[in-house]
Formats: C-alpha cells, structure tokens, sequence
C-alpha cells in the first residue's frame, strides 16, 4: 500500500472530524436536551447557552481541530493506517489522551471530575456523544485513508463539510443579529 501524503491524512481528518462532529453533535442536542442541560445553575456559569454565536460558529471551528488532529494522525500514520485494526488504535488513543486525560480539568475528563465543580451527571451524559464521535472520526479516516479509489468520499464529505461550515457560519451570524432569525 503506498503511503498517504501528509496533505491527503489532514484534508481528510479534518472533513471526517468536521462532518461528524456536526452530525453527533446535532443529535446530541437533540437528544440529549442540550438546552436544558447547559442551563442547568450547575453548568450555566461555565459552559456558554446554547444559542450564543460562539456556539452557533462551534462547527466552523472544527476545521482547526480536525487539521491538528491530521497532523497527529499523519505523524501514527505508520502505527495505525497499513494494519486492519488501526482505527481502534486510533480511537484508544483520542479516548485516553484526549477525553479522559488531557491536561486540563476539562468536562468528562478525570481531572475534570476531580477540579471542577460540575456535577458528575453532567461529565457521565457527555460520555455517548464523544465516545461516538471520536470512534466515528478513527473509523471513518481509517477507512478513507486506506481506500483512496473511493472518490465518492472525496466528493461526499467535501460537499458535507462545505455544508457544515455554511451553515455553521449563518447561523452564527443570525445569532450576531446580522442575518434575520428564522423565528
């Protein structure tokens, strides 16, 4: 298998990572009732509402952080894209050193159970939503990246990832008050 360019592993984590992270996360609003959780008194002081525009614009975003995670995955490329597993090698590594250990007391991390005053149910309910996606996101590059005939994807999450960043951006600018709400 001929080794995949450090271009091609970053343009497509980062159009995995930007399409699924919009994709479960709407779900997860959905479903998860992410309105009336994140203004719960508990967390509303830590985490923005859910109509701010900085979170309306949070999928714009994701193009940033599905390139670094590119870049990572390009520097494993070796240890994870030639073997038939490797995508859950992948997702253990975005499960231990990204959600549950980073370096920050962040949200459904072990340093965020233990420094920040949220509640426990709080950093339980987010485990679906970032379990999925990130397993989503190692599963779905592996794939890619080791089938590169299959030009359908190319086409496919380019045009999901374009979609995802327009409407990102609008409703961001509706929640700036620059565009008219659709209420």
């Amino acid at each position: 298998m001929k080794q995949a360019s450090f271009t091609s592993v970053t343009l497509k984590t980062t159009a995995i990572h930007t399409v699924t992270y919009f994709i479960v996360g709407v779900l997860s609003f959905i479903f998860l009732d992410y309105t009336a959780k994140y203004a719960d008194p508990a967390v509303a002081n830590y985490l923005r509402q859910t109509d701010h525009p900085l979170v309306m614009a949070g999928p714009f975003f994701q193009i940033l952080r599905g390139f670094l995670f590119g870049i990572v995955f390009y520097a494993l490329r070796e240890n994870i894209f030639p073997h038939k597993r490797g995508w859950l090698t992948l997702w253990l590594a975005l499960v231990i050193v990204g959600i549950l250990s980073p370096f920050a007391a962040a949200p459904s991390s072990i340093e965020g159970m233990i420094y920040t005053v949220l509640p426990a149910w709080f950093h339980v309910v987010n485990f679906p939503e970032i379990f999925i996606q990130s397993g989503l996101l190692a599963l779905l590059t592996h794939y890619w990246v080791n089938h590169p005939e299959k030009r359908w994807l190319n086409w496919l999450l380019g045009i999901l990832t374009a979609l995802v960043i327009l409407l990102s951006l609008l409703g961001a600018l509706s929640a700036f008050g620059v565009l008219p709400s659709a209420g």
